[in-house]
Parts: structure tokens; sequence; C-alpha cells
């Protein structure tokens, strides 16, 4: 929640004029305690999930002449009822998984700040370079431990069901390899914190790259 009741207050305590961004951004959050702005990840994810993944589905499904040009496995073709049954598992999945894992994990995100001023494009670039790094290295090394035997075997098998991938599979797979993999993209904000508006913009980066990556 921010310290200002007025955007007057705010702009002198900046010692300027507001711009267009941060004013849009008091007028939103400055009677929202930092928490819930934290909580707009769940539904912002679910969203960013269905938004970048539903296109994808239809272009394979609708126009397979051209979609099937383009993809790794051609020759395995999957019903309308599989994609949709693979969208509503994977829903599921999130609300039961993810969801839980983000509106727990505040408190280890302590220095992520809402207040103002904004970060400046440089500063969010940075970070995000940050990020995509730990997240990379740290999913790396889990992803390789979860493809020997016993993590395959007892978790990570479950996510290989499509083995000719599609969108909607991005983040399918059983509850614990979810959470699992899940978990180092909050690694490198926690370690490195930013403000809400780059955590929203990173995680939401992060989903559109699983979900291109799993398109096939």
């Amino acid at each position: 929640m921010l310290p200002y009741s007025t955007a007057a207050e705010a702009e002198a305590a900046l010692g300027r004029a507001m711009s267009y961004a941060e004013g849009a951004w008091f007028r939103y959050s400055a009677g929202m305690p930092d928490y819930y702005l934290y909580c707009h990840i769940v539904p912002m994810l679910l969203l960013v999930y269905t938004l970048s993944s539903v296109p994808l589905a239809l272009f394979e499904l609708g126009a397979p002449s051209i979609a099937l040009r383009y993809k790794l496995q051609p020759r395995v073709k999957l019903s309308p009822s599989a994609f949709l049954r693979c969208y509503m598992d994977t829903m599921g999945l999130l609300l039961v998984t993810i969801a839980p894992l983000h509106l727990v994990s505040y408190p280890a995100m302590a220095g992520i700040r809402t207040g103002l001023p904004l970060p400046s494009v440089g500063e969010t670039v940075a970070q995000l370079v940050v990020y995509l790094l730990v997240d990379d290295y740290l999913g790396y090394w889990i992803h390789r431990l979860l493809h020997a035997k016993w993590g395959y075997d007892n978790i990570h098998r479950v996510h290989h069901e499509y083995t000719a991938p599609i969108a909607f599979a991005a983040p399918y797979g059983h509850w614990s390899d979810v959470l699992i993999l899940g978990a180092p993209s909050l690694v490198g904000p926690s370690i490195v914190p930013c403000h809400m508006t780059t955590l929203w913009l990173w995680l939401v980066i992060r989903q559109i790259e699983a979900i291109d990556t799993h398109s096939g």
C-alpha cells in the first residue's frame, strides 16, 4: 500500500510530477495492501496460460495443413477433445499447485516494493536478465534430476504423457513436478528484489516462454 493519500502527496515525495505510468499505478495501487497486489499473480498466470495457448491450439486444429508444416512431429495429430482435456486437466492442476505456491510464498518476497518511483527500463531489464539466468540454471539441474530413474518413474513421466507436446501441456504434469519446476522462477526475485510490476512482467514472460517451448 502506498504511503500517500493523494497524488499531490506522491508528487511532493517524488519531487516531480508523476509520469503517466506512475499516475496509473498510483490510482490502482494506492489503497491496496501489498499482499493483494502480490496475489494478482495467480489470475494473471491463469489468464496468460489461456490467452497464449488457445490461439496456438486453434491454429493447429483449424488450419492443420499450414500448422503441421512447422510442427516438429507433424505425424502426431491430437483430436479437439484431447486438446480440451489437456487444458481442463492443467487448469485444475494450476489451481491446486501454482495458486497455493504463490499465495504462501509472499514472505520470501519481502524485498519486493510497490511504491514510487516505478523502475527504469534499464533496472527492469537488468533484473530480468538475472532472473532468467538463475531460473535457467536451477531449472536445468532440477530437470536433469527429474530425468534420473527415480524422478522420472515417480514424478516427471506424467509430464511426458504428451510425447508430441502442445502449448496446453507446458505446465501439465504431476502436482509435485509443477511445484518443483515452478519454484526456481521465484528464486531470482527473492535474492534480487524488484518492483511488483517487474515481478509481474517476469512471471508473464516466463509463462509465455514455457508455452512457446512446449508448443511443438
